[in-house]
């Protein structure tokens, strides 16, 4: 798993120097005194007002995962799960793609559930954050004036159109495993048991899990307060964005919460390359999208991608570390435990019981 791991990073890191480089050979010009006095002269409460609404952001992250647990666990608080969240994320930032699961891994040991129910919820959140991040991205492409009168308003909205697909697939797909997904469970495991039976048993198993997890929305009630946490929150990411483009106090950044919605879409893109506690990917797309989308100069468009990333994803980590030092916990620790679970789990069951 280390060497596989390890492959996997150093093709990253060749990806992402090959970025860097490209991107860099057409900055020959790039003026390293005015990037340091951008940075430096920031107006440092729009930073603080940012950070805010990132750790806002977090606290409404819990309440999501509170509404999810209700079924199993009432009594659950969105204070109570606000430290395992903030640990989690501080783990992804720290780790990369290894400390995705701590989170999960964290609320499970604390509400004392099934890692594996936790997993299903886990997965349930990613399709709300791609739904709620979508309509917002398609009411700003379709039907806001700010996005009509940049350059490339034809490409966001082909990419809207492309975005609008992917959301009704997941929906279909959801439903499909909601309403069939033992019969597709035990059909996979059939049909490819004999091919790679770990891996017949493994996507097997994710499926129960999904469909665990979309059980976890009980109710007509839950599944409007859940699209509600969910569009709010993303809504809260775009003012973050917003209060750290204006903090240069410079015109070319003024950006209404429409374009910063298109922002945060390339940032969203770039960061399927990513290394741990580096990153790499988010901020190259932000500071071109930034520069060729919105023209800002080259040095300003850096200094922002960077500063961006550093209150939107690095943030978190000063308190998530003092919480895991007060908790005693090693993230390192709890990556490498938080997989040998999800390892362990991959064996033949019965569906879990509703």
């Amino acid at each position: 798993m280390d060497k596989k791991r390890n492959l996997v990073y150093g093709l990253i890191t060749a990806i992402l120097a090959a970025l860097v480089y490209a991107q860099f050979r057409t900055w020959r010009d790039f003026d390293w005194a005015t990037f340091w006095r951008q940075t430096d002269h920031v107006h440092k409460l729009h930073i603080l007002a940012a950070i805010a609404l990132i750790y806002l952001a977090y606290l409404m992250r819990a309440i999501r995962w509170k509404i999810f647990l209700r079924p199993v666990r009432r009594e659950a608080s969105a204070i109570g799960l606000i430290v395992p969240t903030l640990i989690g994320f501080t783990g992804l930032a720290l780790l990369g793609r290894p400390g995705e699961l701590i989170r999960p891994y964290l609320i499970a040991r604390k509400e004392s559930l099934p890692f594996s129910s936790q997993l299903a919820v886990w997965a349930i959140e990613r399709i709300f954050d791609v739904g709620a991040f979508t309509l917002l991205l398609i009411l700003a492409i379709f039907f806001a004036a700010a996005p009509k009168q940049l350059l490339y308003y034809t490409s966001f909205r082909n990419g809207g159109f492309v975005l609008v697909a992917l959301v009704a697939a997941l929906t279909l797909g959801a439903l499909v495993i909601s309403w069939h997904g033992e019969g597709l469970a035990a059909w996979v495991e059939r049909r490819f048991s004999h091919l790679a039976s770990n891996l017949a048993q493994r996507i097997a198993l994710r499926i129960r899990e999904f469909r665990d997890g979309l059980n976890t929305i009980h109710s007509a009630s839950s599944l409007l307060q859940l699209i509600g946490v969910s569009v709010a929150m993303w809504y809260l990411i775009a003012l973050a964005y917003q209060e750290v483009a204006y903090s240069y106090g410079l015109e070319v950044l003024r950006l209404p919460v429409s374009q910063i919605l298109l922002l945060m879409g390339s940032s969203m893109l770039g960061s399927l390359i990513q290394l741990p506690g580096v990153g790499g990917g988010s901020q190259l797309a932000t500071i071109a999208a930034l520069e060729h989308v919105f023209d800002a100069p080259h040095e300003l468009a850096a200094s922002c991608g960077i500063l961006l990333w550093l209150v939107t994803f690095v943030s978190v980590v000063p308190l998530g570390l003092a919480l895991a030092h007060r908790e005693r916990l090693s993230l390192r620790k709890l990556s490498k435990e938080s997989e040998k679970a999800e390892g362990s789990a991959v064996i033949p069951s019965s569906p879990p019981a509703a």
